[in-house]
C-alpha cells in the first residue's frame, strides 16, 4: 500500500549515505523512525534487526508472517520478533512491497545458483560479517545472522510456491518508513549483487534516515 512520509528529510536527526555494497549498522531507539531510501532505484537493501538489549531477540520472518497473514511487507505490516513481539512498524512505503523469504546473496548461494566463478563475488553475508567484525561493542558474531527483510527487493512467488528473482518495482526517490516499537540495532547490506536483477545489475547508493520522537 503506498503511503506518503510526514516526516521532512531536512528535519532528520541523522542521514548517511550508504554506497553500493556496503553496509550501514546503528541503533534506533523506541518511537524514533527510519527512513531507508532508494536514491537511484532498483536497488536491495538487505536487513536484519534485533532487539538493543538483548540481540538474541531479532526479526523473524515466521511470526512477521504468519501474525499479518501476507508473505509481503509495506504500510502497516508490524515486523515482529522470535519471541513475537512488536519490532517495528512500517508506517510509509512509497515502493509497494517488500520481500521476507528470498535471503541474502551468499558466496555459497551465488556458486549454487550462478557458478563456481561467482563464488569469489561480494555478497550480503559478507557485508555484514565485515560490519560485526569492525563494531564488536554490539556484541554480535555470526552465529547472530538470521532473517533478513530484502527492501525494495522484487520476489515473486509462483504458482508451484518456489520463489523467483524479478525486475525491481522501486525507482528514484521511493522509500519505506518505519517507527521503532523498541530499541532496535538495524544492520544494512546495501545488496551488491550483479547476477540477477533484483539490483537492475548495477548496485546503486541507498540512504538512512533518522527521526527522533
Amino acid at each position: 500500500m503506498i503511503t506518503e512520509s510526514r516526516y521532512d528529510a531536512a528535519q532528520a536527526s541523522f542521514r548517511q549515505v550508504v554506497a553500493a555494497g556496503d553496509y550501514w549498522l546503528g541503533r534506533v531507539n523506541r518511537g524514533q523512525v527510519l527512513r531507508i531510501l532508494d536514491l537511484e532505484g532498483n536497488q536491495a537493501a538487505d536487513t536484519l534487526f534485533y532487539s538493543a538489549d538483548t540481540p538474541a531477540e531479532r526479526y523473524s520472518a515466521m511470526d512477521t508472517v504468519r501474525e499479518q497473514g501476507n508473505v509481503y511487507l509495506t504500510s502497516g505490516s508490524v515486523l515482529r520478533s522470535n519471541l513475537n513481539q512488536p519490532m517495528l512498524e512500517i508506517i510509509a512505503d512509497t515502493c509497494g512491497r517488500h520481500d521476507t523469504l528470498g535471503g541474502a546473496c551468499a558466496t555459497e548461494s551465488n556458486t549454487v545458483r550462478y557458478s563456481l566463478e561467482k563464488r569469489c563475488m561480494h555478497a550480503c553475508r559478507d557485508s555484514w560479517m565485515l560490519a560485526l567484525a569492525e563494531h564488536p561493542e554490539y556484541g554480535l558474531d555470526k552465529r547472530d545472522i538470521g532473517h533478513n527483510i530484502n527492501f525494495f527487493m522484487n520476489v515473486p512467488i509462483t504458482e508451484e510456491g518456489g520463489l523467483t528473482f524479478a525486475d525491481g518495482i522501486s525507482a528514484p526517490g521511493k522509500y519505506v518508513e518505519m517507527r521503532a516499537c523498541m530499541d532496535v540495532l538495524v544492520l544494512i547490506s546495501n545488496c551488491p549483487q550483479l547476477n540477477n536483477p533484483c539490483n537492475g545489475y548495477n548496485p546503486t547508493p541507498i540512504e538512512v534516515l533518522v527521526w527522533n520522537q
